[in-house]
């Protein structure tokens, strides 16, 4: 295999985003960790007044998330969700937002996002991360990213999620947000904000073992939980798609009734979470490494898909709306992909 060599001599900006980067690639790992330490090290190792305090958090942890399932229900500490750091971040890719219609601060949104790719990157910046250019393009409209419950089940990890954005996809946490008022005089919107849009990577993690470079394979015909959350709780369905996504990472060949993807099937059954190998970059060259590689994520909101509020959605309605936001994918998918794809001859979308 021959080895692809970056320049030794590259702008100071550009090492920063490298750098930048790595931390956040890495960032699950490192949440992981660190909290295992923390609660490991205070219970083993530490006295009576370390344990104490932490066996006291441990009980605040599950109490809190039982109540309030850990949800955040303002844009949170500004300083968490643009700065600095997580622009550096945003411009390695580059990762860039377009909006296509108007998203009023009048009722509550889902996004049905796609593709998930390996992590979600560009949804995730755009709605969690680095939400300055969310704010500019949708006023009043609070960026949230839904993510696995039991995220939030891990102590010191899910206070740091909490600050970026993020809340779990639990039907409670959903129904908590999606239920808000769109009064401007309600206390929950003292914020000046009156709206609360949630993305929800829709494939999860059987759309994350179909991602490899140019391939736009979805999951999604029998995925319908988001529609009938939608109708529950009377939001807006909102199609967006990510151009680029799949294309910062590959990973090694998977491919359906492989050994590796009978694995990571069994893994994902049982943890919720697909074991994925992926295959980027490294520092100094471009071949193999864990980063990403630099391509550029272009995430684009379609349009509103309203529906009929019901507590209790039957379900030819639920397929009604379901086959709208399928064909809605579809020419958000035609409509861009040659403005945003360098391959757009050849890639095409498949739904399964």
């Amino acid at each position: 295999m021959k080895i692809e060599w970056a320049p030794l001599r590259v702008p100071l900006e550009r090492r920063l985003q490298i750098l930048v980067t790595a931390f956040f690639t890495s960032m699950l790992l490192i949440l992981l960790s660190v909290s295992f330490l923390l609660v490991a090290g205070s219970l083993i190792y530490g006295g009576l007044l370390v344990r104490s305090l932490m066996v006291t958090y441990l009980a605040y942890v599950f109490v809190h998330h039982k109540k309030t399932q850990s949800v955040v229900d303002g844009n949170g500490w500004m300083i968490t969700r643009t700065n600095l750091l997580h622009r550096h971040y945003r411009d390695y890719f580059p990762v860039e937002l377009v909006k296509t219609a108007e998203l009023p601060a009048t009722k509550n949104y889902i996004l049905a996002s796609f593709p998930h790719g390996i992590l979600g990157t560009g949804i995730g910046i755009n709605m969690g991360l680095e939400i300055s250019k969310w704010l500019e393009l949708f006023p009043q409209v609070r960026p949230k990213l839904g993510t696995l419950d039991q995220h939030f089940h891990v102590p010191f990890m899910r206070e740091v999620l909490r600050c970026w954005g993020l809340v779990s996809v639990s039907k409670e946490a959903l129904i908590r947000m999606l239920s808000k008022s769109n009064d401007p005089k309600h206390k929950d919107n003292r914020d000046g904000f009156t709206s609360n849009a949630v993305a929800i990577l829709v494939g999860g993690a059987q759309e994350a073992m179909d991602s490899h470079p140019g391939q736009y394979i979805l999951t999604l015909k029998n995925r319908k939980g988001f529609v009938r959350m939608a109708i529950r709780t009377g939001s807006s369905i909102v199609p967006s798609f990510s151009f680029g996504e799949v294309d910062i990472f590959d990973q090694v060949a998977n491919p359906p009734n492989s050994l590796l993807r009978r694995f990571q099937d069994f893994v994902k059954k049982l943890t919720g979470v697909s074991p994925l190998i992926p295959v980027g970059r490294g520092f100094f060259n471009y071949t193999f490494g864990f980063l990403p590689f630099r391509r550029r994520i272009v995430q684009v909101v379609g349009a509103p898909i309203d529906v009929v509020k019901n507590e209790h959605p039957d379900s030819e309605y639920v397929d009604k709306v379901h086959g709208q936001v399928i064909e809605s994918l579809e020419k958000l998918f035609d409509q861009y992909k040659d403005k945003y794809l360098e391959n757009s001859k050849s890639a095409t979308l498949v739904v399964h």
